[in-house]
């Protein structure tokens, strides 16, 4: 996710020369990104012409970035396309770089697609590997329920209401309004599992027609697969309105791979507007709260508020009927 603001954690050249040495690599140059929201990333070129990708965690401590880093080995390790973190020579996942874990990755080429660029074929291809993604869940170690569940949600509203001027303090009582309308219909009791809970556009490389890597799963955490499926279905399937052939394909693609039951098909609506919630909660947090004076925010949390309108209008009404007619 582009960040609107500057890196957190800058990083000298100088002082990441002596840490690409625990790694036996001889840097030649440093060059910050300007992705993500949350954390600090930079390209590392060295001085035999490879590249890696740099992340400081700016939230987790060692252990959360710990769990993502063995997540991302096991995966691999199945076959998923993802990106492992290298270790040092020492054997170590994670360093400290500014009191702050710091992770090394292999750098994979790819292209992030903008939403003019996502066809059916696009939304088909996230649809099956997704559905992999949960398949495998049974074979990975467990995580946590992770920061974004309801009762979270509710203690960053309570940030936006204090922090916030009158415009942001009444959208952050809509949401909470929202919340206490759709948690009490969360059905208990659905398939399950491991899941990447973040997979926008921005969070998958592609080299043609095929997915190179699945990336950022510092998201991940456990919970219904279903609701995975949703704020994917959310991030690639809207421009200014749900686009219906790219919301029936990946629907169809995932069941191909994963079937859907009956409770999850009837989940839908309610999961949907869960993801909506809680992605306009953290565009209010991460972006309004933090956008300079007199400028807008670079992700604007009402288009999760339309998203989700949209759902309550009854927008996977048609999907669902070319996915069981």
């Amino acid at each position: 996710m582009l960040r609107a603001m500057a890196l957190l954690t800058p990083v000298p050249q100088e002082t990441a020369q002596r840490l690409m040495l625990d790694y036996g690599l001889l840097l030649a140059g440093i060059e910050p990104m300007l992705e993500g929201s949350v954390n600090s990333n930079f390209r590392l070129i060295m001085e035999d012409g490879r590249h890696y990708f740099g992340r400081v965690y700016e939230e987790q401590e060692r252990s959360g970035a710990l769990k993502e880093l063995r997540l991302l080995r096991e995966l691999h390790e199945l076959g998923l396309p993802v990106a492992p973190a290298l270790p040092t020579t020492k054997g170590e996942l994670v360093v400290e770089l500014s009191g702050k874990p710091f992770a090394l990755y292999p750098w994979v080429d790819g292209d992030i697609l903008c939403q003019a660029r996502v066809t059916p074929a696009v939304t088909r291809a996230v649809g099956e590997q997704l559905a992999r993604l949960h398949l495998a869940s049974s074979r990975l170690t467990p995580l946590d329920d992770g920061r974004f569940g309801p009762d979270q949600l509710l203690e960053r509203l309570s940030l936006v209401e204090a922090q916030g001027g009158q415009v942001l303090q009444q959208a952050a009582a809509t949401v909470r309004e929202a919340l206490a309308l759709y948690r009490p219909r969360r059905q208990s009791g659905l398939p399950s599992g491991v899941f990447h809970g973040d997979l926008f556009r921005d969070n998958v490389l592609w080299q043609g027609a095929r997915i190179a890597a699945f990336l950022d799963f510092e998201s991940a955490s456990q919970g219904s697969f279903v609701y995975d499926l949703m704020v994917t279905l959310l991030a690639w399937c809207y421009t200014d309105e749900f686009e219906v052939d790219l919301v029936s394909e990946l629907l169809s693609a995932y069941d191909e791979v994963r079937p859907l039951n009956a409770s999850e098909l009837a989940a839908l609506e309610v999961e949907g507007a869960l993801a909506c919630l809680r992605f306009a909660t953290t565009r209010l947090t991460d972006y309004s709260l933090r956008a300079l004076p007199g400028q807008p925010p670079l992700r604007d949390y009402r288009r999760f508020l339309a998203r989700l309108e949209a759902l309550k209008a009854g927008v996977l009404l048609q999907p669902l009927k070319r996915l069981r007619p």
